[in-house]
């Protein structure tokens, strides 16, 4: 289908009408996924392995390790790494210093058939993993920046972020937020500083300053939570959230300057409910509201879910259910941060499922090739 790109008038607006009829359409469509592989003959567990993201435990890693067991059988494609412990209230989880997170990474990609995406929430602010009791360098939250307007300091600390990544060996970067300050008192995102701003001009810029620094030291990044979570009154990690009454259309509009622009490498879903969008399912799990990025933006790119293990998911929805309702959806790469609860068997599991669902038919194989091919692409710029 041919790409529609919302244009905007002078106050960057999308219209609202424009919008409902893109929904109208969506609720007689379905995603196409081809049958054939679109990459090279690659087992389906391997494939299916490279679209899974675990969390671990441990600030060291052998051979006896669950996490490198799962690399090195194909398991997982993917970890993210925390600094905190929350299942165990322990502040003891990946990180303590900066030389051990180096061992740490260079220890799971050593066990890598294939370079793993090493992921961490380095925002800046509240949300830092890395930070200075572990002597790393001093962030500011975005709204810090945002309030500022100064492209040039967020310049700054964007690019001292960036460098402190690249040196431990973490090539992306779930950052940075753009969903937009339209309820301050959001408590996962107004409340925790997290949005630049309320203007979706003022989050673009600063969103792209962030993200060509990160690129400028190899590393990638995931903006998010797409469909746009600044105006919800609650937090998904704690149950399910409704935003059909608080959510606006131009809540989409940094992300569709940002897709324009070419820079965008990977983006993550929200576990937001808009029945205006999809009346059945949260974003995460609904094809109605991928299918704007994927038909209607004509974003091609890796979508990676929130934390499914959080609880607008886990509460809600069964294991299978969840992950058979993502991959047809759309999503690319399932991330289990292991942070809410901990499952050492997670990616086992989860691939299990996956290669059920696809030898019963309920997935194409033709999805998982989809997935596979975006993730590769992207996989292919850590080798340069």
């Amino acid at each position: 289908m041919r790409a529609i790109t919302f244009r905007h008038k002078c106050e960057e607006r999308i219209c609202l009408a424009a919008l409902c009829a893109v929904i109208a359409v969506f609720g007689v469509m379905n995603p196409s996924f081809s049958s054939a592989a679109d990459g090279p003959e690659t087992d389906i567990g391997a494939k299916i392995g490279q679209m899974l993201m675990v969390g671990f435990r441990g600030l060291v890693v052998d051979e006896g390790s669950p996490v490198v067991r799962d690399i090195r059988e194909g398991r997982i494609g993917g970890v993210i790494l925390f600094d905190y412990d929350v299942p165990s209230a322990s502040p003891v989880r990946n990180i303590k210093s900066p030389q051990q997170v180096t061992k740490l990474v260079a220890a799971l990609q050593g066990a890598a058939p294939i370079p793993l995406f090493v992921a961490i929430d380095q925002e800046g602010g509240r949300v830092c993993r890395l930070k200075e009791q572990f002597e790393f360098p001093p962030s500011v939250s975005a709204q810090y920046l945002g309030s500022l307007d100064g492209v040039e300091t967020t310049k700054k600390y964007a690019d001292r972020m960036a460098e402190t990544l690249a040196s431990l060996g973490i090539n992306l970067n779930f950052a940075p937020v753009v969903d937009m300050n339209t309820n301050p008192d959001n408590p996962v995102i107004g409340k925790l500083e997290r949005s630049f701003s309320s203007d979706p001009a003022v989050v673009t810029r600063h969103a792209l300053a962030v993200i060509d620094s990160l690129h400028g030291r190899g590393v990638l990044s995931a903006i998010k939570h797409f469909p746009g979570h600044g105006s919800s009154t609650a937090d998904s990690h704690e149950g399910f959230v409704d935003i059909t009454g608080t959510w606006s259309p131009e809540e989409l509009i940094p992300f569709d300057n940002i897709f324009k622009t070419g820079r965008c490498d990977m983006i993550m879903t929200a576990h937001v409910f808009n029945s205006k969008l999809d009346p059945q399912w949260p974003a995460t799990l609904s094809s109605k509201t991928i299918n704007i990025l994927r038909d209607y933006m004509g974003y091609d790119g890796v979508v990676v879910s929130d934390d499914m293990q959080m609880k607008a998911i886990s509460q809600s929805y069964g294991l299978d259910t969840a992950i058979e309702r993502a991959v047809l959806a759309g999503v690319d790469i399932l991330v289990f941060a292991n942070n809410s609860v901990f499952e050492e068997d997670i990616a086992s599991r989860a691939g299990a499922i996956l290669e059920r669902l696809v030898r019963e038919g309920t997935i194409p194989a033709g999805r998982i090739d989809a997935s596979y091919r975006r993730i590769m692409t992207l996989k292919e710029r850590l080798r340069r």
